[in-house]
């Protein structure tokens, strides 16, 4: 009997210690999909005295782009260049999915997505008194929006014209709304195939992955004869390959940068939010653009300081 004790004793005991080693390392891994928890009070059942677990997207992701252009976090200097101040303690997660996981499961956790992808497993705060809805990006109320963007180099095959003559139509326009994103046309004409056949890749952005993947499961019902193949990156990855003729339709969540409009040729097909998200059982529900500047660049670290 004792020495059955003494075993459960030192088992129980080294348990506890790599805990706690664990919970002091903390974390701000920059390393692709890792789910690692960066800071935050994991273990308290209110964010009201934890510290901020930021979450920010990497630096590829056209959600970032937009995110810390509208946000102030990131700085112009006089030469032109630009300055991306987020704090070198975030958790930097490799799609909006990841983020979302993060913020979930951590009480303290901070992050930012696209509005259409924002699910009832995280909870949207307010940013400067007004609520993330397609009504107020449309009123022009809620400033944190950006376009989304289809971009191909020159000429394309007959099956990408489709296809893309597809997104821009009522039926495609229709989608894009039922996905909660802003169509671009609300008026736009009912689509006419031109017959195409073949295969068209599409890459990049993973904010608009998932109403393109809707775009072409809609697409191809119509069109039979062409198959849609989506690759799922980042929006910077997307417009190089299609600068680098790896993929048909390069996809981007924000404004293309000028030497990719050297290259490319873009057009807007939504308009989308980007929806500034905590953990559910943070009591917090409401920012301002300046709180959320300084939160992302490591000015506020506390939920106490926006209470």
């Amino acid at each position: 009997m004792k020495k059955t004790f003494l075993s459960r004793f030192i088992a129980v005991s080294a348990a506890l210690t790599a805990g706690l080693a664990l919970a002091g390392c903390g974390s701000s891994n920059s390393g692709s999909g890792d789910t690692t928890t960066a800071g935050g009070d994991t273990n308290s059942s209110s964010a009201s005295a934890g510290t901020i677990a930021v979450v920010s997207r990497e630096g590829g992701s056209g959600t970032r782009g937009a995110f810390i252009e509208l946000m102030g976090i990131e700085v112009k200097g006089e030469d032109g260049s630009k300055t991306d101040r987020t704090t070198d303690e975030a958790l930097i997660a490799n799609s909006t999915n990841v983020v979302m996981t993060q913020v979930a499961g951590n009480v303290g956790g901070i992050g930012y997505i696209s509005l259409g992808s924002l699910d009832d497993t995280v909870k949207a705060v307010t940013v400067d008194g007004t609520e993330a809805t397609v009504d107020n990006i449309l009123a022009g109320t809620y400033k944190v929006s950006r376009p989304f963007n289809i971009a191909v180099k020159g000429d394309v095959s007959d099956a990408a014209k489709d296809f893309m003559n597809y997104i821009l139509s009522a039926e495609g326009q229709a989608v894009v709304q039922e996905k909660n994103f802003i169509p671009i046309d609300s008026a736009a004409a009912a689509f006419s195939s031109n017959g195409a056949e073949g295969k068209v890749v599409v890459g990049g952005s993973s904010s608009v992955s998932p109403v393109m993947e809707k775009l072409a499961e809609s697409y191809q019902a119509v069109n039979p004869n062409v198959k849609i193949e989506i690759q799922t990156t980042d929006s910077s990855s997307g417009m190089k390959a299609a600068m680098d003729g790896t993929v048909d339709i390069g996809m981007a969540s924000r404004e293309l940068k000028d030497e990719e409009k050297a290259s490319l040729i873009p057009t807007v097909i939504a308009m989308d939010g980007i929806a500034v998200i905590v953990n559910k059982e943070n009591p917090v529900n409401a920012l301002t653009s300046d709180q959320i500047m300084k939160i992302y660049t490591g000015e506020i670290t506390s939920w106490d300081a926006v209470q």
